[in-house]
């Protein structure tokens, strides 16, 4: 007797993704390259950028094989040009050029470059109808309403790798936005949480990079040691979950275990727990809508044992007053806050200034510069640069 005919089911390949890396070089940026490395298969490099890091970027370079490799600072192109001589990578340089890199046809955007610089590269990813993952917060603090309706426009995806962010977008249902009663961001506290108010005007710059629980670049670790970084997400948050500045929070947590948590108006609250490792997010916004593995340190509880939380201190950390006054008066003045701790944290870096000067130097920037509105990004950048005239003079 004839046996019948069995058909097997063959799942469809998954299609390959190509990916672009904006600011490669940075602790997002490399963490990107790391998660993609453990999915070599399932992933393509159409740009690689960085501003000054030339030798990283051309390791990034022969080790990924993208299309084109960008280097923002014109004096380092011979050196990139001459090391992807032969590898099929195309070598370019300058502003301009990481803009044309961001408008490269690839599926998915990492959105990593730190500080303003940020803006308009993110933009063109998005003005194509990118997903773009976006770490760089600044874009959104300096012109929020502008990236959110050119979203609108253009059909792009935004996806949040802030660790706090990529939490209340993964247990926030934006289906029933009526239903939440709060947000709350958490925030380890940084280096300082229980020093002294007295003692913080003797912090190093080496004091201030040396974050207890993350391992990020010299600005972001000094904007959480003032707390700065945490004002700047609950002005992000502002523009990427349906909710009102008063229900946004900010609460210690030490661990740096629970990332955030959506409070519902039944009394429930649905918090992301992981270890604090980027790649845990970053994770999430390559493979979203689905999820992928990735080796990374597995959470333990028992092992952890306890969890600790508490209020921010007002005094100590006047940062999340400034970033929560500029968010209420909105305008010009989340820019100029912006771009007065940019100039101020690099000034400390460099050993001009004391750590306790970062805030004084951006709440007396925001004195000086009139309140008004903005229409489009040349307003931002008109702003940007008035701000950090007047806080290289203070």
């Amino acid at each position: 007797m004839q046996q019948p005919q069995r058909t097997i089911a063959i799942a469809p390949t998954q299609p390959i993704k190509r990916v672009s890396v904006l600011g490669s070089t940075g602790s997002i940026g490399t963490s990107t390259l790391d998660v993609i490395s453990q999915h070599r298969d399932a992933y393509e490099l159409e740009a690689l950028t960085a501003q000054d890091n030339v030798q990283k970027l051309i390791e990034q370079a022969l080790a990924f094989r993208p299309a084109i490799a960008v280097i923002g600072n014109d004096a380092h192109y011979a050196a990139l040009r001459d090391a992807l001589q032969g590898s099929g990578v195309e070598a370019a340089s300058g502003a301009a050029a990481i803009c044309d890199a961001a408008a490269r046809p690839s599926d998915w955007v990492m959105a990593a470059i730190v500080g303003a610089a940020g803006l308009k590269p993110t933009l063109q990813a998005i003005e194509r109808g990118a997903t773009i993952a976006f770490a760089s917060k600044e874009c959104l603090v300096c012109a929020g309403e502008l990236m959110m309706q050119a979203c609108r426009n253009h059909n792009a995806t935004l996806l949040p790798v802030d660790s706090e962010h990529n939490a209340i977008f993964q247990v926030l249902d934006f289906g029933a936005s009526d239903q939440i009663e709060k947000i709350t961001l958490t925030a380890s506290g940084g280096p300082f949480r229980t020093r002294a108010l007295a003692d913080l005007d003797d912090i190093t710059p080496a004091q201030a990079v040396a974050h207890p629980n993350w391992d990020m670049g010299a600005k972001i670790s000094v904007d959480s040691a003032t707390m700065m970084n945490k004002g700047l997400e609950l002005i992000e948050a502002y523009h990427l979950f349906p909710v009102n500045i008063a229900q946004l929070d900010v609460v210690v947590h030490p661990e740096s275990v629970i990332h955030s948590l959506v409070h519902y108006r039944d009394g429930s609250v649905l918090a992301q727990l992981g270890m604090p490792d980027m790649r845990i997010p970053i994770a999430y916004t390559l493979a979203w809508p689905k999820r992928m593995s990735v080796n990374t340190p597995r959470l333990d509880l028992t092992e952890i044992a306890t969890l600790h939380f508490e209020k921010p201190d007002m005094a100590k950390f006047p940062a999340l007053r400034l970033c929560r006054d500029a968010l209420i008066s909105g305008g010009c003045a989340p820019v100029t806050l912006n771009a007065a701790n940019e100039v101020a944290v690099a000034r400390f870096l460099q050993g001009d200034i004391k750590f306790t000067a970062i805030t004084r130097i951006v709440e007396s920037t925001l004195e000086k510069i009139s309140a008004r509105a903005i229409s489009n990004i040349d307003d931002v950048l008109a702003c940007d640069a008035e701000a950090r005239m007047i806080a290289n003079t203070l």
